[in-house]
């Protein structure tokens, strides 16, 4: 969009909200003001603006006001001037394709939408918002309650349901600002509404316009934050802070697909520290995806032994044969085939998305819950799957394009080692802490807010070891449930004393030639406690006597061979054998 007969001017006043005075070369001018906006923020004794002289020599008002120069910055106030521009830049080629009508100013329901649009089969409905507040590069949008902007919103959605398709499209009439965000502070009806639009499928877009004295046009996509300013502001102190901060680990050294798959899937509930010498023994012994297909089970659940929830490690191998089959062996690249894969959900898709490929996908995981409650001292309980929804939608706003996974990992980063659960956290180094509702109020300890789960069931077991001497008694466990597939030592429900044990054995066909007493353990399930009593019960001739479907191993079988939970890591040891890390 190009004026004509613009002049250079100095502002004086603005008595009313239709005209203001301003000095033209010496002489007090008054100007028609084409935006009924507050523009208190522009509008500045001794700002430098832009006037446009009439055609019409017989009005009584022969300027308009266009443009002011606020600091460096050129912003249009023409609030009459974003419809064309749209429509101009639409009519470029932009935005839609095989365009056959752009109409202006069309009547839909109770409103009156700037612009419809057909192209091909589409039909759409367009309504344009100038926008003109701009504070340390945040724009914002109304500077004054507007139940007529909020009228328009609900009709879009109306339109939307319907089956058209409907667009607010923010003109940020400046160039080189941060983001768009309702202006809440003024109207929050309208950021409310907004939201809702968007959830409804009203596409919500902002561009921002270069700017002359005697020009606007249509420039570059403005990010649109309309869930929580605030964590867009944490966004370049975070990644800043995490790139001279990360830790030196392992799977960051190769950022490729499969790697940061396999670490992500062993540090779900385990930590960093232990993970390690399992992450390289798992990929020297199954360095790709086709060696992770073609490992036999019991291979693969020994390398997985002592890591626990062992349906991840076969998940693994079955998402494994899944990429063989359906990508040919290669490593899917977009988040939705990723998310496809067994096993694979919200968190671990985001992750390998955004850290190897950078696509802006979030990836929350426990510490990214603690910090995003914290920072916007958010009382939501985080074991809600609504809470967790709301708070991936807050971050997939935010996500930077160009550092899409160093955000993700630094809001991991921060939650392992500064922004610590239970104990205090290390506020005082937190690159955010200014930023921190929870830290700001002294209320660190009060976030996250998590429901107390239900206490876990305790189940009493003995565990014997049955020996010879040189081999012990193990069994396989069945194919489905708790521990599955893995190998144990015979144990039972309930704690047995001396003679019960001596029973038992007998009913297996051995007769003990001396009992031992072992140690007691625990070990905790996620949703059980086995609280164990153990006996080491040594027998003559173990595998030609014992009955039942048992195995004998001695104890390099056990420690290479067969895979056995960490649950029974005190009789494992007991019986002589040793992890492997």
């Amino acid at each position: 969009m190009k004026y004509e007969r613009i002049e250079k001017a100095v502002f004086r006043e603005r008595p009313n909200r239709f005209i203001a005075y301003v000095d033209l070369n010496g002489t007090r001018e008054t100007v028609h003001v084409k935006n009924t906006g507050r523009c208190a923020e522009l509008l500045v004794p001794g700002a430098v603006v832009y006037i446009q002289k009439s055609e019409n020599p017989q009005r009584k008002t022969k300027w308009d006001l266009i443009a002011v120069e606020k600091g460096s910055r050129m912003i249009n106030m023409d609030s009459q001037i974003p419809n064309q521009v749209v429509r101009e830049w639409i009519e470029e080629g932009n935005l839609f394709e095989d365009v056959a009508l752009i109409k202006p100013e069309t009547v839909y329901e109770n409103s009156r939408f700037d612009l419809y649009v057909e192209a091909g089969e589409r039909k759409i409905f367009i309504e344009v918002k100038g926008v003109t507040l701009e504070e340390e590069g945040v724009c914002r949008f109304p500077d004054a309650p507007s139940e007529r902007a909020v009228k328009h919103l609900e009709e879009l959605i109306r339109a939307r349901k319907e089956g058209y398709e409907s667009y607010v499209f923010f003109v940020i009439q400046m160039k080189d600002v941060r983001y768009f965000t309702p202006n809440i502070d003024t109207h929050p009806v309208f950021g409310e509404t907004l939201k809702k639009a968007k959830a409804s499928g009203v596409k919500i877009l902002a561009y921002d316009c270069a700017v002359e004295p005697d020009s606007i046009r249509i420039d570059c996509p403005v990010d649109v934050v309309l869930e929580s300013p605030r964590l867009k502001e944490t966004v370049k102190p975070l990644v800043e802070w995490y790139r001279g901060h990360k830790r030196d680990l392992p799977w960051r050294k190769h950022m490729d697909a499969y790697r940061v798959w396999i670490s992500e899937i062993m540090l779900q509930q385990t930590r960093v520290e232990a993970v390690k010498p399992y992450y390289a023994r798992f990929l020297s012994e199954l360095p790709d995806v086709k060696a992770l297909a073609e490992v036999p089970e019991d291979r693969l659940l020994k390398l997985w032994e002592g890591l626990g929830y062992y349906n991840r490690a076969r998940n693994l191998k079955q998402a494994a044969c899944q990429i063989m089959e359906e990508y040919g062996g290669k490593f899917p690249e977009t988040y939705e085939e990723i998310r496809s894969l067994k096993g694979i959900g919200n968190y671990t898709a985001g992750a390998v998305s955004s850290f190897v490929y950078n696509i802006p996908k979030p990836a929350v995981d426990g510490n990214v819950l603690r910090v995003v409650s914290r920072v916007l001292a958010d009382g939501d309980d985080i074991a809600k799957a609504s809470t967790r929804t709301k708070i991936e939608r807050m971050i997939e706003e935010v996500i930077p394009r160009d550092a899409a996974g160093d955000f993700n990992q630094s809001l991991i980063e921060l939650g392992a080692i500064v922004c610590l659960p239970n104990g205090e956290p290390k506020c005082e180094q937190c690159p955010v802490n200014s930023l921190c509702m929870a830290y700001c109020e002294g209320r660190q300890m009060d976030y996250p807010v998590k429901k107390r789960s239900a206490a876990r069931r305790i189940e009493k077991r003995t565990v014997l070891i049955f020996s010879d001497g040189n081999e012990v008694a193990i069994r396989k466990r069945p194919g489905r449930g708790l521990l599955a597939g893995m190998y144990e030592f015979p144990n039972e429900e309930g704690y047995m004393n001396r003679r019960q044990v001596i029973e038992y054995a007998k009913e297996k066909g051995l007769a003990p030639v001396r009992i031992r007493k072992l140690p007691d353990a625990k070990h905790i399930f996620s949703h059980v406690e086995w609280h164990m009593k153990g006996y080491e019960i040594l027998v003559d001739e173990l595998e030609k006597k014992m009955n039942g479907e048992v195995i004998f191993a001695g104890c390099g079988e056990l420690e290479e061979k067969y895979p056995m939970p960490s649950a029974f890591e005190v009789y494992y040891r007991e019986a002589g054998a040793e992890r492997k890390r």
